[in-house]
């Protein structure tokens, strides 16, 4: 199934969650918290601003985020569970630190 958000909408896959500590020990499903971060699936045009012209969205799809515990709304899309959630809702892009190059 094909699917495109509207304006500045964002659809979320979340990561998932570590199921150790760094001690070791492991999380039962009971205790975890549902992960923060997530993968950007699929991106909606952008929003009006007041001249009018069409502002595209700051993140792309591929693009790895942090968003707020409660943001978004889950959705189940082709038996897998999404969020879609507002451009808004999203605190930042977690980017991969850059490969120093020998000199």
């Amino acid at each position: 199934m094909k699917f495109r958000p509207l304006h500045d909408r964002v659809l979320v896959r979340r990561v998932n969650a570590e199921e150790k500590t760094a001690g070791g020990i492991i999380i039962p499903d009971t205790a975890k918290e549902k992960p923060q971060e997530g993968e950007v699936i699929a991106v909606g045009a952008g929003t009006l601003n007041e001249q009018g012209a069409l502002r595209p969205l700051d993140v792309k799809a591929g693009d790895r985020i942090l968003f707020g515990k409660w943001s978004g709304t889950e959705v189940k899309l082709g038996g897998e569970e999404l969020l879609i959630m507002k451009e808004s809702d999203i605190m930042g892009i977690l980017e991969a630190p850059s490969v120093a190059k020998a000199a």
